[in-house]
């Protein structure tokens, strides 16, 4: 009995000494209350802001921005009372934010604590001074996100704004760990020495001193295996006669240490503790999670980690999702690295900015290495403070994150010369001048801050990075490249990259971004570039992966981007999305994504019929016929077998990772069911479909019932989120059945206003004579679908790199149904170009046929869509 009570007090002692240890740490989240505007009144200690918003954090003023462009750039305030727990009063007070977009004004009690430039890294204040400890205080923040002196100013990407990650307090005693080291751990572990055989473990950082006097103290850094076993204890003693003294420990070898790698992420453990000499009472504590990895570029055989090739199989990642924007909590940050992972991914390129903590520790743990980077994007203007923030927040970058394994580069550009080259000539030299100037700068500072890690940027594909010198300053190179999708051909990204290579043989590289653009609602038999839909962005996936795959001397690529992320200044089929994410905004995978998974993942059996974002289908059927489609499956089996309604279609060899069989389609919901063998076992997949035939020659036995919905000017299907009805390919007139008589096709990126279908709308036929259909005698709805895309299409062409064309004449035209002229289209009625217009008739028709004619009196004529459906 005695000796269980020694063991218990034993127990509550080491409790209680554990719990001195460790830094206080708790959020100040909730409770906020939040305005929209700029006075500088709202920082006063007694400002009533009982009519402000009731928020928590995080937050962020603009989840608009995924319905509107024009989204609120400005100043927003945030104040809340904060009132110290009784255990708190006599500790030394930090607040932490981890990120408020894009700079943020601290006050505590109507004080001005600091102001804080950057949108994406962390920053802490000594808020000691400004506290009353057995009171109430008013903590104020103003966030600023039109900031031109901060990163980013340009960018494909929305800046949300707000305090949009967590927020701490952290109380320590008057002696601890430093938190005033650009809100870094205050700790910095790194392996200096790491081979199979043996390797070191460095610990570097400072201590606080706020008691007053000089102490005596001792440091201790105790390493723990992945399991939890002491594998050694360094110590050190110091006297610590300043507010801040710094000190270095560094171990024996550790001998055979287990590796971390993306397969085996295992993580020591490093213990930091600081004690009173005399005492031993323990001041201070900090735990660090790192790994035992080596790594290395070769320009021609590609990355090795751990002295072994190793394909980068990596993901660029945006931080927001929809309708929160960026403020997330931390389970949807673990979440997309668990896709991720899940996926076969083991690269993260953090783009284009600093994220939350959360993501790092995730990929420590779930074993994704890392390239992060600050957000310099499009361009480095000539505006006082840019390059001074700029390099601040590459130092914070650098702190904050040095001791997470995964992190093998930083980056600090991004595509810097793509407004450039496509400005005024005159202006081009300063502007490269102004690159080059700050490209050696931030890359002197990130060797200074850390010399374990290699530097990298991104180019677009221009060889103007090359010609100029600034491909010349990084370690590695980036190129974000678009053949294919941005004009040009798929097959040029191979040719781009071999001449990239032979002409630079000293560069190791990445293809930082490639990606194509899709919209569920969107599909073709026949797709091509710039379409959106599925099926060519598949297309265009399925030539660069193994482009990328097999070419030895790419280290690997990042897919643009894991989601569908919100860019408020785009348009095309989403407005205010890019749309080249393997899953959705909302995170559900799009059928794509199991094609890296069948590619990626070699430890598990995938099999996944590619039809989830096409299961509603439509066919366009002649008498006698039957409708024949194509199914893809994804699968890293060898051979798999397809049936539909339990009718075996054959097996097929797997090429790429897939294998296409043409469907015969029939009934309301045909069954799909593909398998296969993976290690002597059965797998399958299963999946029904929705299956709708629309007759191609309509006549008295088959036209009831049919809405014959025709996307005109397109060669895709387009099915509506609000009514569900598919519109089918646009065709030429044939005899017996329906289409387009003359006109050539015309299409457009812009928003369409006055509509959620805009796909529908952005694609037209211009100067066409008319639209037949031979039908039956009856009563007949007739609906047209109009916009002018007549007007110069600026988004396009910059994204093309083109230039614009101007000086068209006004459309105006008469449309005829019949001999009666029924209607008389002009830019001044349709309220200017790209607005939705429907035009609905009622008509007779009393011959064999019904013709809707164009007659242009001045510009052209267009038509973006029309349908038609028997009522009588």
């Amino acid at each position: 009995m005695k000796n269980w009570k020694a063991v218990v007090i034993a127990c509550l002692a080491f409790m209680a000494i554990g719990a001195q240890a460790q830094t206080v740490k708790m959020s100040v989240n909730d409770g906020w209350h939040f305005t929209l505007g700029d006075k500088q009144e709202y920082s006063q200690a007694n400002f009533n802001d009982n009519e402000w918003q009731s928020i928590n954090l995080p937050h962020t003023w603009n989840t608009d921005a995924y319905v509107v462009a024009n989204y609120h750039r400005g100043t927003g305030w945030y104040r809340r009372s904060l009132t110290l727990p009784r255990d708190l009063q006599d500790k030394h007070l930090y607040l932490y934010f981890e990120g408020a977009s894009k700079a943020a004004t601290l006050y505590i009690n109507g004080q001005l604590v600091g102001e804080h430039p950057g949108g994406y890294t962390a920053f802490s204040y000594d808020i000691t001074p400004y506290i009353n400890a057995s009171g109430t205080n008013s903590l104020a923040v103003k966030v600023d996100n039109t900031r031109q002196d901060i990163v980013p100013i340009s960018a494909d990407f929305t800046f949300f704004g707000g305090i949009y990650r967590d927020v701490w307090l952290l109380a320590t005693g008057d002696i601890h760990l430093d938190h005033s080291n650009l809100a870094s751990d205050g700790v910095f572990v790194s392996t200096p020495q790491v081979s199979d055989q043996q390797a070191t473990v460095q610990v570097k950082g400072k201590i606080s001193n706020f008691s007053g006097r000089k102490a005596d103290v001792e440091i201790q850094a105790d390493i723990y295996t992945p399991s939890g076993q002491l594998v050694q204890s360094v110590k050190k003693a110091l006297t610590l006669k300043e507010q801040q003294q710094g000190f270095e420990l560094l171990s024996k070898p550790v001998a055979s240490p287990i590796l971390w790698t993306p397969e085996t992420p295992n993580l020591y453990k490093v213990v930091t503790t600081v004690r009173d000499k005399k005492s031993h009472e323990v001041l201070d504590e900090r735990e660090v999670m790192t790994g035992f990895r080596w790594f290395s570029f070769d320009a021609d055989k590609g990355f090795f980690l751990n002295g072994k090739p190793y394909k980068l199989h990596g993901m660029c990642r945006h931080q927001d999702q929809k309708p929160i924007g960026p403020a997330m909590s931390d389970e949807t940050h673990r979440r997309d690295m668990i896709l991720m992972k899940e996926m076969g991914t083991n690269f993260i390129r953090i783009s284009h900015y600093p994220q939350d903590p959360a993501i790092l520790e995730m990929c420590d743990r779930l074993g994704l290495l890392v390239w992060e980077e600050i957000p310099i994007v499009n361009l480095v203007p000539d505006t006082p403070g840019f390059n001074e923030n700029a390099e601040l927040n590459l130092r914070e970058m650098i702190h904050q994150h040095y001791n997470h394994p995964s992190v093998i580069l930083w980056g600090y550009m991004n595509e810097v010369l793509l407004m450039t080259m496509r400005g005024p000539e005159a202006e081009q030299q300063a502007a490269i001048d102004r690159v080059l100037k700050l490209a050696e700068q931030l890359e002197q500072v990130l060797h200074e801050e850390d010399a374990t890690r290699l530097s990298t940027m991104a180019f677009h594909g221009s060889d103007a990075y090359n010609s100029t010198g600034i491909a010349d300053i990084t370690q590695v190179v980036g190129w974000n490249i678009y053949n294919g999708w941005y004009g040009a051909n798929m097959q040029d990204f191979d040719t781009f990259m071999e001449k990239q290579h032979t002409e630079h043989p000293t560069h190791p590289i990445i293809v930082s971004e490639y990606g194509a653009g899709s919209d569920k609602r969107i599909h073709s038999l026949q797709p091509k570039a710039f379409d959106f839909s599925t099926e060519y962005q598949q297309l265009f996936l399925e030539h660069y992966v193994p482009v990328i795959e097999n070419t030895p001397y790419l280290t690997g690529g990042t897919h643009w981007n894991f989601i569908d992320f919100s860019s408020a200044s785009r348009n095309e089929s989403m407005p205010r999305i890019n749309n080249k994410g393997l899953v959705r905004a909302d995170r559900t995978p799009k059928d794509v994504f199991y094609y890296y998974k069948a590619t990626w993942r070699t430890d598990i059996p995938v099999l996944h019929i590619a039809s989830n974002d096409w299961n509603q289908r439509v066919a366009i059927v002649a008498d006698g016929q039957t409708a024949i489609q194509p199914v893809k499956v994804y699968t890293n089996l060898d051979e798999v077998e397809l049936f539909i309604d339990g009718k075996s279609l054959g097996k097929q060899r797997v090429e790429n990772h897939h294998a296409i069989f043409q469907v015969p389609l029939s009934g309301d919901q045909p069954l799909l069911l593909a398998q296969g063998n993976w290690q002597g076992k059965q797998v399958q997949d299963a999946l029904r479909l929705k299956f709708k035939t629309i007759p191609a020659h309509l006549n008295a036995q088959n036209i009831e019932g049919v809405e014959l919905a025709i996307n005109v000017g397109s060669n895709c299907f387009f099915t509506s989120d609000e009514s569900n009805l598919t519109w089918v390919p646009d065709q030429a007139y044939t005899e017996g059945g329906w289409g387009y008589l003359g006109g050539k096709e015309r299409s457009s990126q812009t928003e369409i206003k006055n509509t959620t279908d805009g796909p529908l709308y952005q694609t037209q036929r211009t100067d066409l004579e008319g639209y037949r259909f031979d039908v039956p005698q009856g009563t007949y709805e007739v609906e047209l679908l109009l916009a002018d895309l007549s007007q110069a299409d600026a988004y396009s062409a910059y994204l093309l790199g083109r230039s614009t064309g101007s000086g068209q004449a006004e459309s105006i035209f008469t449309v005829t149904i019949g001999d009666k002229v029924l209607e008389t289209i002009s830019s001044q009625s349709m309220k200017g170009s790209f607005n939705a217009q429907r035009h609905k008739f009622i008509v007779k028709n009393t011959t064999d046929h019904l013709e809707v004619c164009f007659d242009a009196l001045s510009g052209s004529t267009y038509l973006n869509g029309i349908k038609l459906r028997k009522i009588d």
